[in-house]
Formats: structure tokens, sequence, C-alpha cells
């Protein structure tokens, strides 16, 4: 019986913004270590003597994703691309329905991609006693013994010691995130555990159970991944069908409402990272209390969370407070409104903004490009080609380029030749030309990018070629 840990990156972490956008959302970024958190997560469950874990990640973040593992020199089993965002659910669905298939009698640990743990070998306990209940037929939930009245997350009433799997406990219920009174009452009660988000069954117990209780969901995962195909290192699911599914979590749609439910409490040095408070709880402080990130300089300043990306940052006076500063905002906020973050960036979206989106540096599976400057009919851009990469073979219909190369060496093709420039040469690309940037060494290659024309948005591109299947 095979352990096969199913790695969710489908989240969008708008309460850590801005750091974390939908385009680059919180799993994506290194919080808390030099690693990313999804790096970290899949670092997690290497070391055991588990399969190779199974991706589910959002089609936009596939190439950041694969080029994360990659990094790390991580042995996938699969990278699973969603086409629409449908909760926790549908994913641990299809990942049953598709390791089902492998093998009947598999064993699955899902995992949120952007959680903390830090006391390893009591998360590895912590499963083992799981793998008991889980066994027998038991769909387990993690439960972490609170160390605060935490108002930020559901609590799960522990119910009776199950028989024969010791540290497992039935599940008394399910509680919404309560108010702060509700909250310090779970907290001295001592039955009370939050409810992480974390699970651990068998395969088949679930989809049986999801059956029962959501029988359209299930037929809609089945379609989708029989309609699938396959994408590069990605297996794509098929767009109408799994838009078809309800999105629900796994909370609402089976665990709420079976007789299997069992949750092991488990005391772990777990965090979902869900706001800058939280951050803030589990990051190295100075001697004043703060975290400090990147370049700033402090006075007089304790309790807060303090980071820079890019410009220097200065405070007087600030006390449990949240600064951080990124190419292109700036967020101000009481440490104890941390979690209202969310609505500041459902009103960006609201004006249709673009801050709750993307950064100014914009990752592409070649590399990125950054904005530096933006006028009427022009815009400047400065590009990172990725060693051995190289864009697709492309043209525009309403904007020229004009290329510099900073640093490395471009190999260029346009116009129906092929040329190599080094620093501080360049060539210019008229519009309708056909043309291609690559770089053929093992080191990156740098450009300053000047479009010219009457529009510069991105969807001006035709790809006539591309080592990335994009359409």
């Amino acid at each position: 019986m095979g352990i096969y840990p199913v790695i969710l990156s489908g989240g969008s972490g708008t309460r850590l913004w801005p750091l974390s956008r939908k385009h680059y959302p919180k799993q994506l970024l290194p919080l808390v270590s030099k690693n990313a958190m999804l790096q970290e997560t899949i670092n997690r469950v290497s070391s055991l003597d588990y399969e190779p874990p199974l991706v589910i990640c959002n089609d936009e973040h596939r190439f950041i994703v694969a080029e994360q593992l990659r990094q790390i020199e991580a042995k996938t089993l699969d990278i699973i691309l969603e086409p629409v965002g449908r909760n926790t659910a549908p994913a641990a669905a299809v990942a049953a329905l598709l390791l089902r298939e492998k093998d009947p009698e598999s064993v699955i640990l899902l995992l949120p991609s952007d959680h903390v743990v830090l006391l390893q070998d009591a998360f590895h306990a912590s499963i083992n006693k799981a793998l008991i209940a889980a066994n027998s037929g038991r769909l387990v939930t993690f439960g972490i013994k609170p160390t605060s009245a935490e108002t930020g997350y559901g609590y799960i009433h522990m119910g009776k010691p199950i028989a024969h799997a010791d540290g497992c406990h039935e599940v008394g219920s399910f509680i919404e995130k309560p108010d702060s009174k509700n909250a310090e009452k779970y907290m001295k009660d001592g039955g009370y555990l939050w409810n992480s988000g974390m699970f651990l069954f068998q395969a088949d117990a679930y989809i049986e159970e999801l059956e029962r209780l959501q029988p359209g969901m299930v037929a809609a995962c089945k379609a989708a991944l029989e309609g699938s195909v396959r994408d590069l290192d990605f297996l794509r699911l098929d767009t109408t069908a799994f838009s078809e599914c309800p999105s629900k979590s796994i909370d609402y749609a089976v665990m709420e409402h079976t007789p299997n439910a069992a949750v092991v409490p488990a005391d772990i040095g777990w965090s979902d990272v869900g706001s800058w408070a939280s951050l803030w709880n589990i990051s190295q402080k100075d001697d004043s209390g703060n975290v400090v990130i990147g370049d700033v300089l402090q006075q007089d300043t304790s309790g807060s969370y303090l980071r820079s990306d890019g410009a220097v940052l200065a405070t007087i006076g600030i006390t449990d407070t949240i600064i951080v500063v990124t190419g292109d905002a700036v967020l101000v906020a009481p440490k104890d409104r941390a979690q209202d973050i969310r609505e500041l960036v459902d009103k960006l979206e609201s004006e249709s903004r673009n801050e709750h989106l993307t950064h100014l540096r914009v990752h592409r599976p070649w590399g990125w490009y950054q904005g530096l400057d933006r006028g009427e009919s022009f815009q400047v851009k400065r590009l990172c080609v990725n060693p051995g990469a190289r864009l697709s073979l492309q043209r525009h219909a309403k904007r020229a380029e004009h290329w510099v190369v900073v640093s490395g060496t471009a190999s260029i093709h346009h116009d129906g030749e092929d040329m190599t420039l080094g620093a501080n040469q360049s060539t210019y690309i008229p519009i309708g030309t056909a043309h291609r940037l690559e770089n053929k060494t093992d080191e990156p290659l740098y450009l300053i990018e000047v479009q010219s024309g009457d529009y510069l948005e991105e969807d001006d591109i035709e790809r006539l070629e591309d080592d990335y299947a994009r359409s």
C-alpha cells in the first residue's frame, strides 16, 4: 500500500498582497526560507518513503511550478493542470480517480502547498498515526493544537477516541471561524483543534463517499480526466467537463457529512501563513520584536513586519504595524487588521486595476521581463532569457521593437536572417517581421527592449512556433 502525496497549488493568497499576486501567489514565493513554499512542501515529503508527489496547479502557473520543481530536482508523478479553480474537493477527486486506477490500494496524503510545518519529526509521526485509521477506511484530517484564541481558522471539536487507532479521534463537529469570545472558549476547553486542511485517506474510500454525497462532482471529474490531454510535461484536464464541477471544499462536500471522518491532534509547528500577522508570528524577530527584510531603517519601532523589495523603508515610532514595499505598491496596516487585506484586493479588482494580478516583473517559461518605463506610444522593458531558452517565433501587428544586449550573447532570427549580438550591440525589429530571441549559452542573457507603436499590450503576439505549446 503506497502513500501518494498530492500537493495542491491553486491558491491566490490575497491576504499577503502586495507580495502575493494572482499570477504569482504566495505558494510560489520564498516567504519563510530561501525556497518557495511549494518547494518546501515537496521537500517535506520527499525525504520519506512515499511515492513521488502528484502536483495539481493552476494553468497560468504551470511553467513557474515546473521550473521550481526543476530547481530542487524534484521527481513528480505528474503535474495536473486545472483549467478553472473549483476548490479542494474536485482537485482531490481528480487525484483519487487517477491514483486508484494506478494503485487500487493507494493512500493519498493531501497537502496545501502554502503551509509551514516547523516540526518535521512530529509531522511524520502524525501521519503514521493517521495511517492506522486511514487503512480502515477513515477519512482523516489533521487538527492543530491551538496556541492562541485564533479567529482566522475553522475549528474541529474532537469526538471519542477510535478503537485500535491510537491518537485518532472521531470528529464531533466542524466549526466555522469563531468570534473572539468563542475562540477563547475553545482554547480553554482543550477539546478543540484548528482545522489544518491536510488529509490522509484511501483513494477508493474518498471516491466512495464522494459518489454518495456529490455524484455530479465525481461524474464531472471522471469526464475531465477522460478528456484530458498531454501537454509537454503536464496533464491538462478537459475544460468543459471540469468547469461543470461544483466548487466545494473537502470539508463542505464530504467531511461534514460522512460518518467516517477522523482527526489526529497534531503539534507540528503549523501555520497556513494566511496573513501578514501569521507570517510575523513564525518569522525570526530582532530584539524589538520586528521582522525586518530588505533595505530597512528603523527608529523607535517595535512588534512590526517591515519588508522592502526595492526602495529604502524608514520608520519612526511605529508599533504593531505591517509595512510592505514592492516595486509598484506600498501596504501599511495595523497588524490586527491583517485579515482585512482581502477586501482591499477586492477593491483593486473592482476598479479594474492590475496591481492584484501581476508584479512589475512578469515570469515566462523562458525567463522574465520587467517594465521600466511607459508613455504614449512607447514602453521600455528589461528581459532575462534563461540559459538554453528561447522565445517563440512571433510577429507583432501593431508594434516595432528595438533590442539592446546588456550582458550575455543573443542569438536572433528576424527577416529570414540569423545574427549573434553581444553586450552593447543592438538590432531593430520592424512591425510585422517574424523574429525569435534565443540564449544558446549557459549564462543568463539580459536585454533592454524598447517597444513603439499604437498598441503595446501582450495580446499583440502572433506565435508561429513555440517550444511551450502556447496558442
